[in-house]
């Protein structure tokens, strides 16, 4: 990540860019506060029309609720974005014909759902964004995340993932409604 320009203050860290890759559209570039760092973006490049399971991002301004922290696993610096400890039993249903579609639940769940304390090590951080949660509609895509990066940049199911070196840098900054602009 480039450093901050010289004479910024922490009004620059108002919005987080983030911006499909030119040659690769499963890739991008997040823009924060005067830096750049690389990420992964869904498998399906990014979309305005982001169906559920479609392995897209979509296209929009989403602001940051909050997240979960697997601190077993990381512990991160000061941030002023609601973090929780990830347990065991955190799920987030992905089941369109449920009622808790696009919500968090808890284990044990028979729907269809994402365990948010996973083995890889993918949701160790993990940032809820505001798409289809504060107006939800179902089959427009559900657990949209900010999230670590799996090695080699893969692609992702729809959510924005980067480094954990990059997500320490970024959480710093963040706060709940802050937006998460992909372009």
């Amino acid at each position: 990540m480039r450093r901050k320009k010289p004479g910024a203050s922490s009004a620059t860290f108002s919005m987080i860019l983030v911006r499909a890759a030119p040659r690769d559209r499963r890739r991008a570039l997040v823009q924060f506060g005067g830096g750049t760092v690389e990420a992964a973006i869904g498998r399906g490049g990014v979309t305005a029309l982001k169906r559920e399971g479609d392995g897209a991002t979509p296209r929009g301004s989403m602001r940051l609720i909050g997240g979960y922290v697997r601190r077993d696993r990381v512990r991160l610096p000061p941030t002023r974005l609601p973090v929780m400890a990830t347990r065991r039993e955190m799920l987030w249903c992905d089941a369109p014909n449920h009622a808790c579609y696009n919500r968090p639940v808890r284990a044990p769940f028979s729907w269809s759902h994402e365990a948010l304390m996973r083995d890889d090590g993918l949701y160790d951080v993990c940032l809820v964004m505001d798409w289809n949660i504060s107006s939800r509609r179902r089959h427009v895509g559900s657990a949209i995340f900010f999230h670590l990066i799996r090695p080699g940049y893969e692609p992702t199911q729809g959510c924005v993932a980067v480094s954990l070196p990059a997500m320490k840098r970024l959480i710093r900054h963040m706060r709940a409604g802050m937006v998460v602009k992909v372009l």
